[in-house]
């Protein structure tokens, strides 16, 4: 691990299984940022480096002070900000002076630009051997689709997300409201830093990754619905039936929805007896999960028109009383008040030093010997561009230069 820059918070502040780790986030919008700021959690220094205007996301949705929007707020604490401008020789250079201090450099633009910029993976090498080089893009660079723009809503159509919305029973294809292609991939960004530093542990070396969109969510997306084709020749079409039932959604009871899981026997066995109807589990429909799954288009219109007998209240304290999963459909508002979450301390309100009272969705996981903490607000554009230039070795003359050409920094 990078030992020459040592986290500059506080040993007991900054305990994390990633303390000591260096990271430089050269990502914007979602997928990146995402990905940063779960290492941050761990304990990791991200230093986000930002274009003169600022990462895009700032801009979206609900602020107080432009250039603070909530997206942005919610994908980027534990961070500190430096603004550059990378087309210039003078912000380039001051680039690869903090990289050759980090463990890690993320970027989510494509190879192409970066090449432009000569900060290839060949370039950086140069100046950190054992740099862990990862880009997040849109398609692998093999393939003919290498170059090619890529935001959540396209890859979300050409992974058929869409198509299986409609065949599920939407009126028309509709994409997850949610950056779900963005939030995955992000996930497996986290996955393969992690999986690159331990061989660099191990082996001491550094190596280039590329972790394409594409192909990330076309594995996401094909472990359940390559269905048939997963045999030589194909023994049914793909897609995977029960997902794709438009059956599958929340049955109506007589006043709300209602989610239910009725999966193996023993819970269709308790269900029958608790409806009154015990004979059923003999029914040949019914007796198996094999017979089930043959026939699971029929068996989900059923219970939907068992379910619409009662009410949303009778039906949870039946399902309470034999162990059924269950759950009443909600609204994002009752989400925010999930007595669950309120109760493990997930929603975090805290002052940020130039937007005020803000709330937070917290830390998910719990870490007996290393836990996550949350030891920085999201930064202001370049709030730190004085502070993470000055620990690299640059002048104070040489950082006011890049501060007048644009590489927006705090006051001094």
């Amino acid at each position: 691990m990078n030992q020459s820059n040592p986290d500059p918070l506080t040993p007991a502040a900054s305990a994390g299984a990633l303390r000591g780790i260096r990271i430089l986030d050269l990502t914007s919008i979602v997928m990146g940022p995402f990905a940063t700021q779960i290492m941050g959690d761990m304990g990791a220094d991200v230093i986000k480096v930002e274009p003169p205007e600022g990462d895009a996301l700032r801009y979206t949705s609900h602020s107080r002070h432009p250039g603070m929007g909530n997206l942005f707020m919610n994908c980027n604490r534990n961070k500190r900000s430096v603004a550059l401008d990378l087309k210039s020789g003078a912000g380039r250079d001051a680039f690869l002076k903090l990289a050759a201090t980090c463990d890690v450099l993320l970027y989510n633009v494509r190879p192409q630009a970066m090449a432009r910029l000569k900060l290839s993976y060949e370039d950086l090498r140069a100046v950190n051997p054992k740099l862990v080089y990862v880009g997040g893009f849109g398609f692998g660079e093999a393939g003919p689709y290498a170059g090619r723009a890529a935001f959540d809503d396209l890859i979300q159509a050409m992974v058929a997300v869409p198509d299986m919305v409609h065949r599920a029973g939407a009126d028309v294809p509709r994409f997850v409201p949610i950056n779900f292609c963005d939030r995955v991939t992000g996930l497996s960004l986290v996955n393969t830093v992690l999986g690159a530093l331990l061989y660099r542990e191990r082996f001491g070396a550094g190596q280039a990754v590329e972790v394409p969109m594409f192909e990330t969510m076309a594995q996401f997306v094909l472990g359940e619905h390559l269905g048939g084709h997963s045999f030589v020749p194909p023994l049914a079409p793909p897609g995977y039936a029960r997902i794709l039932n438009a059956w599958r959604k929340p049955h109506a009871t007589r006043d709300g929805y209602l989610c239910i899981l009725v999966y193996n026997d023993k819970q269709w066995r308790a269900f029958f007896e608790a409806i009154g109807k015990p004979e059923m589990h003999k029914d040949p429909l019914f007796a198996t999960m094999a017979s089930r799954s043959a026939s699971i288009e029929r068996i989900y219109a059923w219970l939907s028109g068992e379910i619409a007998g009662r009410t949303t209240a009778e039906w949870l304290a039946l399902l309470e009383r034999v162990d059924i999963p269950y759950t009443p459909v909600r609204s994002i508002e009752e989400l925010l008040d999930d007595p669950h979450l309120r109760a493990v301390g997930f929603f975090r309100t805290y002052e940020h030093p130039s937007e005020g009272t803000m709330v937070e969705a917290g830390l998910p996981s719990t870490w007996s010997a290393t836990p996550l903490s949350i030891r920085r607000p999201p930064p202001r554009l370049g709030e730190h561009t004085r502070e993470v230039l000055g620990e690299v070795g640059l002048a104070a003359a040489e950082i006011e230069a890049l501060v007048a050409a644009g590489a927006k920094g705090a006051p001094a």
